[in-house]
């Protein structure tokens, strides 16, 4: 093996090297103080759950070795770790790299980057970690602190996203389910209609008229709408008319004397029957409306123009004569349209009276297939206690399994219960069964949220817009979450409760805030009580934290740590009453 003999000299000069490397990185260690950090904001902010660091670094003239790199790492230590920011390099103006460089007159440095926010770091110390180098040796500089902890304020939204219940609807007359009435009726109207057809320019009845099914219906439902105490008899009506063809006297005074006959058959018709209503008339001596009406309906030739000359002209000989230039047209009209015309029309008009309140909770718990589904629904409102609201619901579910309703508000009795894991597979079959609802929307992405899915649960809310005010209050907590903070303030205008004041406060609403937190009905909301302790800490109004703060802490002592360590109270950490409420 050869040796490398050094001589004395040569020796010499390494260690001056290394000496001289080594004081120049020591020189810049001791020194470190002299480094101007400014962190932006002061205290570190919480927002969409994370953390943004800013920081501008001035190193001070003279104080760079030209042979020197630095490298800078932000770390946030909290009492079970750290969390690291992204390093940073600069170097001095002689070494032959592509970071910053900083020359013998200083220079600055400006910083940015982020990371996931951990509720760890709620009382933490943000420092920067320094490891300086030159030639083969490098040192490392005590850490430096720069900023304390981080407001979480942001992340102390309530995720409580408002479900939706399914809409009550009404079964028609026929018993039918009808799912286009939107609303719960104890009172329905109804009505039935027969016609009585006359001969051209006769007023005189015919028995095959008045004996047919439709006039004896009538007669029928009247007389069950008189002696039925659930339905209520409103009114009876008789309306004449005569085809508007021919004069106009001739047919005002047609009309009239059809009136006459068809009121008088029908009068004596209801007095055998027992029943005594008033009997409304009236007459109408060409039945225009009637007219056009059966024409639209209709496959005549020149449907369209004769359709045309009724929106040109109102005065009635112009439409007729109009009418009848068509020659072949008219032919069709007079053997089709007008005989129809020539009537008079029977109207009854009653009520029907739907169960009370109490006789359809007891059929909701007896015996639920013996209602329809909009009293199913309705039954399940009447009763307070959510178990039984459930109960009922699950009723539904069986009696009418394909009804998207029953699983909807089933789960949404679950989230009011906040019971969201339960919730999920029966709003997920409610979107099976009417996938394209928006109520249904909604509330599946309450689960989303509730689950910490922002993204989807933003993109469900749009697609459920339009379903109600609780969409604008889910996507109020979105808005939080995201930190758009004035747009959560909007969403939650109709609201007050501890979120809508929680989005005031972080929009720098303190008066806004505190109204809306004061105005909170949320039973037991000890989330009201702690905002308006960081409102107070906020705007140094101690008699607010203090009352504010002990209110919340004796609701839920749980606070008391959280209180601890939030920096909203930083200033307070060692005041007597602070210490005295969370100790």
């Amino acid at each position: 093996m050869r040796r490398i003999n050094f001589k004395p000299s040569v020796l010499v000069v390494l260690v001056a090297v290394l000496l001289s490397s080594c004081a120049g990185l020591n020189k810049m260690k001791k020194n470190a103080d002299n480094i101007n950090f400014k962190v932006t904001p002061e205290v570190l902010e919480a927002h969409a759950s994370e953390v943004d660091l800013a920081i501008d670094t001035r190193f001070p003239a003279k104080y760079f070795d030209k042979k020197a790199t630095l490298t800078a790492t932000p770390v946030l230590k909290f009492a079970d770790g750290e969390t690291k920011f992204k390093p940073v390099t600069v170097q001095g103006e002689k070494v032959e790299a592509n970071n910053k460089v900083i020359g013998l007159a200083g220079g600055n440095v400006s910083y940015k980057d982020m990371v996931a926010f951990d509720k760890a770091m709620a009382k933490s110390e943000l420092y920067v970690n320094i490891t300086a180098s030159k030639g083969g040796k490098s040192v490392d500089f005590d850490p430096i602190k720069i900023a304390d902890g981080v407001l979480a304020t942001s992340e102390k939204v309530i995720v409580m996203p408002q479900p939706i219940l399914g809409v009550v609807r009404e079964a028609n007359t026929s018993g039918k389910y009808d799912a286009n009435i939107d609303a719960f009726q104890r009172v329905v109207p109804d009505e039935m209609m027969a016609d009585i057809k006359y001969l051209i320019n006769k007023s005189n009845l015919r028995s095959d008229e008045t004996g047919k099914s439709e006039v004896v219906a009538l007669e029928d439902y009247t007389k069950k709408a008189n002696s039925d105490e659930r339905i209520d008899l409103k009114e009876v009506e008789v309306s004449a008319y005569a085809s508007p063809d021919g004069e106009i006297d001739f047919n005002t005074d047609l009309a009239a004397k059809r009136k006459e006959t068809s009121s008088q058959f029908l009068a004596k018709k209801l007095k055998e029957a027992g029943v005594n209503v008033e009997l409304k008339t009236k007459y109408t001596p060409e039945d225009w409306d009637g007219f056009k009406e059966l024409m639209e309906k209709s496959n005549i030739q020149d449907k369209e123009l004769i359709l045309r000359v009724l929106s040109m002209y109102n005065d009635p000989e112009v439409r007729e004569r109009e009418i009848r230039n068509l020659s072949v047209t008219f032919t069709d009209v007079a053997e089709e349209i007008l005989p129809q015309l020539r009537r008079a029309k029977l109207t009854t008009s009653v009520d029907f009276i739907g169960k009370t309140d109490e006789e359809l909770k007891a059929a909701a718990k007896a015996d639920p297939s013996s209602l329809n589904p909009a009293e199913l629904l309705y039954a399940a409102t009447l009763f307070t206690d959510l178990n039984d609201q459930l109960a009922i619901y699950n009723s539904f579910i069986k009696v009418y399994p394909n009804d998207w309703r029953g699983p909807n508000n089933a789960g949404y009795v679950l989230v009011k219960q906040w019971k969201h894991a339960q919730a999920k597979p029966l709003f997920e079959k409610a979107e099976k069964l009417k996938n394209n609802e928006p109520i249904v929307k909604n509330n599946v992405g309450a689960i989303a949220l509730t689950e910490g899915d922002v993204a989807g649960a933003e993109t469900l809310f749009g697609a459920a817009a339009g379903a109600g005010e609780e969409v604008n209050y889910n996507m109020g907590i979105v808005s939080i979450k995201k930190a758009d903070y004035a747009k959560a303030v909007k969403y939650f205008s109709k609201f007050k409760d501890v979120n809508s004041g929680l989005a005031k406060l972080l929009a720098g609403d303190n008066n806004g805030a505190i109204k809306d937190l004061d105005a909170c009905t949320i039973e037991g909301c000890y989330m009201t009580e702690y905002f308006k302790a960081v409102v107070g800490a906020r705007t140094a109004k101690e008699a607010l934290l203090f009352d504010s703060l002990k209110a919340a802490c004796d609701m839920n002592a749980d606070l008391k740590a959280v209180a601890k360590t939030d920096m909203e109270f930083a200033k307070y950490f060692d005041n007597a009453k602070f210490k005295a409420i969370v100790d």
